[in-house]
């Protein structure tokens, strides 16, 4: 679970604030977006939830973590219930799939035989059977977010963060994973979408909380509308 009371970030590099006084709860299991135009705060909400940065005010706790007394120390603790899936892939280039999805398990300390029995279950789940032995070269961009996807959730996070999942994909290979990412959903995942995708947010038809000059101007069933 998220939940954000009263929180206020702002950069040492200016006296601008990233995110003012933003209250913000995402209950155990639900698909939610985050949308808003470029600059809006949406990115600093991230970094904020995955404790890259820190609150300069209010009151932010993730999965149980209290991310404004917890000491430095815990945050790999509390990373590991996180799953977080980014735009741009970054799969490990001289890695194959299975070798991308199994080295995630790895960091956290898996044996060879958990790997070897949850690896292939994930790379199912997103598809991904008969490529394990490729390489990221050698597929598509929707397989490649796949392959990120299951590298994301091959730990059994809490919640799912995903920043512009479907950025760098067209259309069709959108639409695809974004059901891939409501059939994780449906397993249970908690699932925090920031998308610029108009059309694909409304189609979707979840919660869509809107952020503005770091401020929420609305959360709600109501759709995307305002930003292009």
């Amino acid at each position: 679970m998220i939940q954000m009371s009263n929180v206020t970030m702002i950069y040492e590099n200016g006296n601008v604030k990233a995110i003012d006084d933003v209250s913000l709860t995402v209950k155990e299991g639900e698909f939610a977006f985050l949308v808003g135009p470029s600059g809006s705060g949406k990115t600093t909400i991230i970094k904020l939830l995955t404790g890259e940065v820190a609150a300069v005010d209010g009151e932010l706790e993730v999965n149980g973590f209290d991310l404004r007394r917890m000491r430095r120390r815990k945050l790999p603790k509390l990373r590991r219930t996180l799953g977080v899936i980014f735009q741009d892939f970054r799969l490990i280039e001289n890695k194959t799939v299975y070798e991308n999805v199994a080295f995630a398990m790895r960091i956290i300390g898996a044996n060879r035989s958990e790997i070897k029995e949850r690896v292939p279950h994930v790379l199912e789940l997103v598809g991904l059977q008969g490529r394990e032995k490729r390489y990221p070269r050698e597929l598509s961009g929707g397989e490649q977010q796949r392959v990120a996807i299951a590298r994301a959730i091959v730990n059994n996070p809490k919640i799912i963060i995903a920043d512009e999942p479907t950025g760098n994909l067209d259309p069709v290979r959108s639409l695809e994973i974004m059901m891939l990412l409501e059939k994780i959903n449906a397993l249970g995942n908690t699932l925090l979408v920031v998308s610029h995708e108009k059309e694909l947010v409304n189609a979707l038809g979840r919660r869509v909380i809107s952020i503005e000059q770091g401020k929420i101007i609305s959360d709600g069933m109501d759709g995307y509308y305002g930003y292009e």
